[in-house]
């Protein structure tokens, strides 16, 4: 891990030099922004010699944010729901992707490079989550809020050049649960059974956004947190969307997302998505 954060923050100085600074004040006002996608895709083999099974999948996808600027101030709120199911021949619909996310930011300006900040950030999903182990097998291992992640932080951000944010400063994180303690929130250490866990720390965390070209946009997101009592672990949560517009309303959309947190696993997680479909900017 160590060595990965290395070379992540090499590839983020580099960047600096890379991109291009920002041409000009931000004007005062509202900024806002919001967008929302249905894709399907559908597969039916009927006597194909070559075999396959029939497919059916489906995903919703919003993404938004308001952006109030001030002179004195900047207040960002940015929400997340994407969400889809998949269904193979013979089997019921299982969940392909769910998340549920909602942050919100106040930088106060002090007529300086660098600008003191305070976040509030909550993680979730949207419906159960379940293991499969067989065709009729399965195993419940998530709900709503089970588990959630809560998270509060202040210190100090840059905009180093347009379209690229870095915030780090002191954070607290609470894992709340429910029915599902393990391996979210649960000591395996202690005899009883904790529900919620709370961490103190440090977070770091830097958004991208850009147009690659008139038709395609990058937006990425990367978050750390190092609770104080292991600060030798980090945990990393990298979010990663490109949207490519095919037409007036169809674009295709992919979203790729690595995890790693050594309480829940001591492997990375990843999760990939590739849709295409209806997309619609609300605002």
């Amino acid at each position: 891990m160590r060595r990965w954060n290395s070379g992540l923050i090499l590839l983020i100085m580099l960047s600096y030099q890379v991109l291009p600074a920002a041409e000009k004040k931000e004007q005062p006002g509202w900024n806002n922004k919001l967008v929302g996608g249905l894709n399907m895709s559908q597969v039916t083999f009927d006597n194909w010699a070559k075999g396959g099974e029939n497919a059916v999948t489906w995903q919703i996808l919003f993404t938004g944010k308001f952006e109030k600027n001030h002179n004195r101030y900047k207040w960002l709120t940015a929400g997340k729901f994407n969400f889809g199911k998949t269904k193979l021949d013979g089997l019921e619909f299982r969940k392909s992707v769910d998340e549920l996310r909602l942050e919100t930011v106040f930088t106060y300006k002090i007529g300086s490079y660098i600008n003191p900040y305070a976040a509030a950030t909550i993680l979730t999903q949207f419906v159960e989550g379940y293991k499969y182990s067989g065709e009729n097998t399965r195993e419940q291992v998530s709900a709503f809020l089970d588990p959630g992640y809560f998270t509060q932080s202040t210190g100090f951000g840059i905009e180093p050049a347009k379209g690229l944010k870095t915030r780090a400063g002191l954070s607290m994180k609470e894992t709340v649960t429910i029915d599902f303690s393990a391996p979210y929130a649960d000591n395996p250490k202690t005899a009883k059974t904790e529900k919620i866990k709370i961490e103190v720390g440090f977070e770091s965390t830097t958004d991208f956004s850009r147009k690659l070209s008139e038709n395609l946009e990058l937006i990425s997101k990367l978050e750390m947190f190092s609770n104080l009592e292991t600060f030798d672990q980090i945990d990393v949560n990298w979010d990663n969307m490109f949207r490519a517009k095919v037409a007036k309303y169809i674009s295709v959309v992919m979203n790729f997302r690595l995890l790693y947190d050594k309480t829940v696993s001591i492997k990375r997680q990843l999760n990939q998505s590739l849709a295409l479909g209806l997309t619609y900017t609300f605002i």
